[in-house]
């Protein structure tokens, strides 16, 4: 039928083989979609250096697409990544905006891939059974949005959750209850990256009790963003936000590179956080291109230079000189006291990488802050996919008293740096620490709740091993967890 062998391959994966009618109108609708954005193309000029995007303050107010598209295939995206997330962010949105986007959906694709192999997986199996059973051939489907990695959520603009400091449009009620099931205590929170897939969404917040997810990016609270997405059953009445306030601005985090901050980069907040770092080659060839003009550099370099600035998260520590960021600076950023993650044996690497997939501490310190009236003795922590510690520091940084803190982490260095951070700061609880979430199997889990005296919130994140792949069933582990802890707390309560 003249169909490419790629779009056959992806129909037969999304639908099987079974049933002819359903793949052909898969097929056809790739054609479409491939027809309209061949059209949309022919309009964009690739070979014309006006189509690069002007950095002045006028076109940041009204962006051009084809500019904007073309500014951010320079910085070395896909013209199919970028046009998708132009379409996704609105014609309206400023290349941060954008290149936030691309990050955070980058970050967020192993995630939705492990889901769409779970419903593989879970077709297999039901078609196995019908044919052990001799049931009738199956239904027609609609397609699995789980296995549509490239059908991404509709976020919120602004997304501000249900409210954040200083913003206007704080909610005390959420617009979608919580179901009567899943109301707490205990409580539970659950965060990941806001770009995945609408159908990988469906499917956390199915296994989380049907709550919606809480979309917030951290620049309405820190100098940075991070698009992260929460799912809990928190109160959202009397947030409230931790002293001393955060640093909005790259230049009240950083006060010492207003010196050498020049008029032309205005930018005031920094890309999404990641353990990308551009190399020293870069930033000397930089170095190089802006010293060989006295005074400010023409336009075209401005943008050359900006292009990397945005890309790699720079910042400037000289006359002429850029640089990326320190752990120490990442650590400020995301609301970790200083040193956190310094000593100890980690290299500058590790130190990296455990940052690279932590909270931002002010943003979860804002959600938790409604626990402090609920708690005055103190708290008793269950804490999956530790890390850091991102959200014992917010917890400490709350005055909320941790009873005790169990905590299961598989890292080693973020172990230490949690166990250095509780000794630091003089806890008067326990911390109990585990390395293996299968090992908390029901009869321990329990053991454990009759030991402590029960659970009161049970925290737990999307973990760096999940994002590659082949871990991705902690998600899982977390929602068997929650559900034990949940029901043995019914049964302590009936007591």
């Amino acid at each position: 039928m003249g169909f490419p062998e790629e779009n056959v391959l992806k129909a037969i994966q999304e639908y099987g083989d079974e049933n002819v009618d359903e793949l052909t109108d898969a097929l056809l609708t790739y054609a479409e979609v491939e027809e309209m954005s061949e059209t949309k193309d022919e309009n964009i000029n690739t070979n014309d250096d006006d189509n690069l995007y002007s950095l002045s303050s006028d076109d940041e107010d009204k962006p051009n697409y084809s500019n904007v598209l073309q500014y951010l295939i320079n910085m070395d995206f896909s013209r199919e990544e970028a046009a998708k997330a132009l379409e996704r962010c609105g014609e309206d949105a400023s290349v941060e905006e954008v290149v936030n986007y691309i990050c955070a959906a980058q970050m967020a694709r192993q995630f939705d891939d492990f889901f769409a192999q779970q419903d593989k997986k879970e077709l297999i199996t039901n078609s196995k059974k019908r044919r052990v059973y001799n049931e009738p051939q199956r239904r027609k489907r609609k397609p699995n949005t789980a296995m549509a990695n490239d059908e991404l959520i509709r976020l919120p603009n602004p997304m501000t959750g249900f409210g954040v400091p200083n913003e206007p449009g704080i909610m005390t009620k959420r617009p979608v209850p919580i179901p009567d099931v899943a109301r707490g205590p205990p409580y539970f929170y659950y965060e990941n990256v806001a770009m995945a897939s609408k159908g990988a969404w469906a499917k956390i917040s199915s296994q989380l009790y049907d709550i919606m997810p809480e979309f917030v990016d951290s620049m309405y609270l820190s100098a940075a963003a991070m698009r992260r997405g929460y799912v809990h059953n928190l109160p959202i009445d009397k947030r409230y936000q931790i002293q001393p306030p955060p640093h909005y601005t790259i230049q009240e985090a950083f006060p010492v590179t207003k010196r050498w901050w020049p008029t032309w980069d205005e930018r005031l907040k920094l890309n999404c956080l990641g353990t990308f770092l551009g190399s020293a080659t870069l930033t000397n060839r930089l170095r190089e291109k802006l010293e060989k003009h006295d005074g400010e550099p023409p336009e075209s370099v401005q943008k050359e230079v900006l292009k990397d600035c945005r890309k790699w998260n720079l910042v400037w520590v000289g006359k002429n000189k850029l640089a990326p960021l320190e752990p120490d600076e990442i650590e400020k950023l995301l609301g970790f006291p200083e040193d956190h993650t310094r000593g100890g044996g980690l290299s500058r690497t590790e130190r990296f990488k455990s940052l690279g997939n932590s909270f931002q501490v002010d943003t979860v310190a804002y959600h938790f802050s409604v626990l402090k009236p609920l708690f005055p003795n103190g708290i008793n922590v269950l804490s999956l996919f530790t890390g850091i510690g991102g959200g014992e520091v917010a917890l400490h940084r709350l005055n909320i008293r941790m009873n005790v803190v169990v905590s299961v982490e598989s890292s080693d260095a973020n172990r230490n740096i949690l166990r250095s951070y509780w000794a630091q700061t003089d806890q008067k609880g326990t911390l109990r620490e585990f390395t293996d979430v299968s090992k908390l199997d029901k009869h321990t889990i329990e053991r454990l709740m009759d030991e402590y005296g029960g659970f009161d919130l049970v925290i737990g994140r999307s973990p760096c091993k999940n994002r590659e792949g082949d871990h991705s069933y902690l998600f899982f582990e977390y929602c068997r967890i929650l559900e034990t802890v949940r029901s043995k707390s019914a049964d302590m309560r009936r007591r």
